[in-house]
């Protein structure tokens, strides 16, 4: 079974494209499931910021994962997976030059948003509330990025222009930070995860240490959906009436 959920990992973080990835995890979901571990898909809206960048507002974006829940001794749990499409950012920065007197002319009175895509991984620490459906979570989450660039848009004429220039050089691959997180399960403790999670990056992310450092910050509204979790329990009750014979 371990060996399985290291196997999902790692195609995760090698294949490029997002869907991808969660195609892979569908294949395998109903071999992910045990009566120790709970496979399932992670998806929501991100509210995220760049802390240390000027003049900006939150970005919002969706994202879209899998999961793992671990049964340790009750009532814990241990929570990781890979958030495969995972946009962090700013919004409404401060248009800049691109070094173009056309593209400038363009853009001038527009807005930035600067975009940062990450496969993201947490590992933590679950907590299911005692005689509730209630449960807190913490712990690390790592990032590697994949993409990021500065998305221009203006108004011109009635005309809505956009432009998109490469930033991923300016910035470091790899985001550490922490991430904590409430959520409830719905059905009696047997559907749904509804949840919302806080992560603060605690690293520079940018490879310009002349300025000051920037870090990542976003808050997760994720819906968590349980995938095989019925045929698993359909397999221990087969296998338990097997062993009574």
């Amino acid at each position: 079974m371990f060996n399985r959920i290291l196997l999902t990992l790692l195609l995760s973080l090698s294949v490029s494209h997002s869907y991808s990835q969660v195609l892979i995890s569908l294949i395998l979901g109903d071999n992910l499931n045990s009566g120790k571990v709970e496979f399932g898909l992670d998806g929501g809206l991100t509210l995220s910021n760049l802390n240390g960048v000027k003049e900006s507002k939150m970005l919002s974006s969706f994202n879209l994962g899998f999961y793992f829940d671990i049964k340790l001794k009750e009532p814990w749990l241990f929570h990781t997976g890979v958030i495969v499409k995972s946009n962090t950012g700013a919004g409404d920065l401060p248009v800049y030059s691109l070094g173009s007197p056309d593209l400038d002319n363009s853009f001038s009175g527009g807005s930035v948003d600067r975009k940062l895509n990450y496969f993201n991984v947490p590992f933590m620490i679950k907590y299911k509330v005692p005689r509730t459906h209630f449960y807190l979570e913490t712990g690390p989450m790592f990032g590697l990025l994949y993409k990021g660039f500065d998305e221009f848009t203006n108004t011109v004429n009635g005309d809505e222009l956009t432009y998109r220039k490469n930033i991923r050089d300016e910035f470091h691959p790899l985001d550490a930070g922490w991430m904590t997180g409430a959520g409830y399960r719905l059905m009696k403790g047997n559907g749904f995860n509804i949840g919302i999670r806080y992560y603060i990056g605690m690293v520079d992310i940018t490879v310009d240490d002349s300025g000051s450092s920037v870090t990542n910050e976003s808050l997760y509204f994720s819906v968590g959906i349980p995938i095989g979790v019925g045929k698993a329990k359909e397999r221990q009750k087969a296998k338990a009436e097997k062993q009574n014979k």
